[in-house]
């Protein structure tokens, strides 16, 4: 813990002197999304409002924003945890995300589209596979996804869709097999960005509906196996 509220520190910048509940929030969502407050963590106001240099009443604040966004839990004489995600859980995010991405690329327009977004977040899985990083391959996956997502043009799209992203990283770092969980679908975002390079959206949707059900199966599996271990 000590080590990720020295990086906590760091953050304090990023406040300047317009320090609010929902700027604190953004930065403890990206840290718990980086797995720097892993599922199960306890939350310490005192350490955590030290690193930040907020008071308490902000921090309870960004934590009751973050309770609501389901990243954390509030436990009665216990204190704020980061939510350990049930099956349950990782099956609606899931259907979420099939609602939202596929309804996205039925309703683009004409192409040509917007895809630099998507070839960044391409390139950046494929380079971090060649390192072997494969907790950075998940990270580029969402990249994609929430690049895809940003096709709508939508601020309130993207919003909803970050905290399902942020969810869906609790349940990615419960799992001990990120080779295997993320490694099979990087040449599954070459497929779907190159039918929608040449402006085909039925095709692309296909793609992206068989995705995102094989990639439902595969995380359920092992998160299923990994959370019965652990419990």
């Amino acid at each position: 813990m000590t080590e990720q509220l020295r990086d906590l520190s760091d953050d304090r910048a990023l406040l300047g002197r317009t320090s609010t509940a929902e700027r604190v929030s953004d930065i403890l969502r990206s840290r718990i999304a980086e797995g720097y407050f892993p599922p199960g963590t306890r939350l310490s106001e005192d350490s955590i409002g030290g690193a930040l240099g907020v008071s308490r009443n902000t921090l309870r604040e960004s934590f009751r924003l973050l309770t609501h966004e389901r990243l954390l839990v509030h436990e009665l004489n216990r204190g704020v945890f980061v939510r350990v995600l049930t099956v349950e859980d990782v099956e609606d995010i899931y259907r979420t995300r099939r609602l939202v991405e596929c309804a996205v690329v039925r309703g683009l327009g004409e192409p040509p589209y917007g895809l630099d977004g998507l070839s960044g977040a391409v390139d950046e899985g494929r380079r971090a596979a060649r390192e072997g990083d494969w907790k950075g391959v998940g990270t580029a996956n969402i990249h994609f996804h929430k690049e895809l997502v940003a096709l709508a043009a939508s601020e309130r799209t993207d919003e909803l869709m970050r905290s399902v992203f942020a969810e869906l990283r609790l349940a990615f770092h419960v799992v001990d097999e990120p080779q295997r969980l993320h490694e099979p679908y990087i040449a599954r975002n070459v497929a779907i960005l190159e039918a929608l390079q040449v402006g085909d959206r039925e095709k692309a949707e296909g793609l992206l509906a068989g995705y995102l059900d094989d990639s439902l199966k595969r995380v359920v599996e092992v998160y299923r196996r990994r959370v019965g271990e652990d419990g």
